[in-house]
């Protein structure tokens, strides 16, 4: 990376006035502070609380800094505010619009020598009168479009704290498994080393040699991959949280064996627990706003009704004061019912018929997907919990068997070697019940997604 160049352009940003950010910045979090700008709903987006049952500091200070500076949630607030300012402008054409301006003119008549200058200050008023409400409809339809940037905005809070949750537990396994390939290796390297003493005095053949180096071999690529793997996760929690990718060899984490839940797995989750995801409630209102649609597309056949209102004041001296003797006062009206638009507003009005039915068949979709992931997610922590409970068994077990081939090793029963690779299908297990483990906190956060946070 050009490092130069790099600082070249931030330096640019600044002088140009626009936020400036620092090229790469340490992430040291041991306590989740909340920051003064993030409002509280954005937490309450994310139920915080529920997060706390990790009993997990470090994780939840990730999840502070995602609310914080994860630009996707950034870029939904602000959608938020577009919206907002959309229903200003909608609603500014239910009030009269009033214009004031200034108008000089120079004039000169037939017959006379020199020419005369006035000066008009005109004042108008522009209203059209929303009898048939057809604006204020308008305005409620834009209002559901708000609503709508509202939901979409909790659920990507919602989404990014799991992204976020997933990553660092994925990180915290990884880092498990490293440690558990270190020691297949040694073990490997070990094995190697005895094949070969063996292979020496001619106990062992060659091909069994070239086998217990392939399998050290092995092990080793294992290893990258693994390294491979934790590297890509620490670099997706850096775009996560907002953080430079360069720092992640300094982003801290919990030890996997201190990985705890302290909540229950529930037996069931009510059906009705799908009308509090973001997701159904931003449906909800789209199909409110297409029906508001339909409604304004009807009314569209309805007459149009303008009252105008102009002052006029007129002077001939730029400093004369303006009162009524030289005012000009104009009010008017008009009632326009268009008779031919070569069928526009008939097929407008079919339009909007056709894009309620299609918001109306996504609700329904909504409402399906949303029972199907609380369903598909309720009953993946429940089988990975039985899943891990039994390599949890098998583990002990394989551990009971450990501690008694070493006794026999002890008493010159079995070779060193026979209890290396007992000591190898001890790590195997051990490596399958972190896997599972972790498997059980990532459905976990499936199930808090599926349910919209509410968990």
């Amino acid at each position: 990376m050009n490092y130069k160049k790099t600082l070249s352009i931030a330096l640019m940003t600044c002088i140009l006035g626009l936020n400036c950010m620092p090229i790469s910045a340490h992430v040291f979090i041991k306590k989740p502070v909340i920051q003064s700008q993030v409002t509280e709903y954005k937490f309450t987006n994310v139920n915080l609380e529920w997060w706390k049952n990790y009993n997990d500091e470090i994780l939840e200070g990730y999840i502070v800094k995602a609310i914080d500076n994860n630009q996707d949630l950034k870029i939904a607030t602000l959608k938020v505010e577009e919206s907002k300012q959309n229903v200003k402008m909608q609603f500014s054409k239910e009030v009269p619009t009033v214009a004031a301006g200034f108008a000089p003119a120079l004039y000169k008549m037939n017959g006379v020598g020199n020419s005369e200058s006035t000066f008009g200050y005109p004042v108008m008023v522009n209203y059209e009168a929303d009898i048939f409400l057809k604006n204020h409809d308008k305005t409620k339809s834009v209002k559901k479009l708000h609503e709508v940037s509202q939901f979409n905005e909790k659920a990507a809070y919602i989404a990014i704290a799991s992204r976020v949750g997933a990553t660092y537990f994925n990180i915290v396994k990884l880092d498990k498994l490293i440690s558990l390939q270190n020691e297949i290796i040694a073990s490997r390297k070990q094995i190697y080393e005895l094949m070969k003493q063996r292979n020496q005095q001619g106990i062992t053949s060659t091909a069994d040699l070239i086998r217990a180096d392939k399998s050290y071999v092995l092990a080793m690529a294992d290893l990258s991959d693994l390294i491979k793997s934790r590297e890509i996760m620490l670099n997706a929690l850096a775009v996560l949280i907002g953080e430079s990718p360069n720092n992640i060899n300094e982003f801290k984490r919990i030890s996997y064996d201190e990985l705890v839940y302290k909540k229950a797995i529930p037996e069931e989750i009510s059906s009705e627990i799908i009308t509090q995801r973001p997701d159904y409630l931003a449906a909800e209102k789209q199909v409110e706003k297409a029906g508001l649609d339909v409604k304004i597309a009807k009314k569209e056949f309805l007459p149009n009704i303008s009252i105008l209102g102009l002052m006029f004041f007129s002077t001939n001296s730029l400093g004369a004061t303006m009162n009524w003797t030289n005012a000009l006062s104009l009010l008017g009206g008009s009632l326009m019912l268009p008779l031919f638009s070569g069928g526009a507003k008939f097929a407008n009005l079919k339009l909007n018929k056709n894009k309620y039915e299609q918001v109306l068949q996504t609700y329904y979709k909504t409402n399906l997907v949303a029972i199907q992931e609380v369903n598909d997610s309720l009953s993946s922590l429940k089988l990975d919990n039985e899943k891990h409970q039994k390599n949890l068994k098998s583990l002990n077990m394989q551990r009971a068997d450990y501690k008694y081939m070493q006794k026999r090793y002890e008493q010159g029963i079995i070779s060193g070697l026979d209890l290396l690779q007992q000591k190898e299908n001890l790590l195997a297990l051990d490596k399958m019940v972190v896997a599972s483990k972790t498997e059980c906190f990532i459905d976990q956060i499936s199930l808090y997604k599926a349910v919209g946070g509410k968990l």
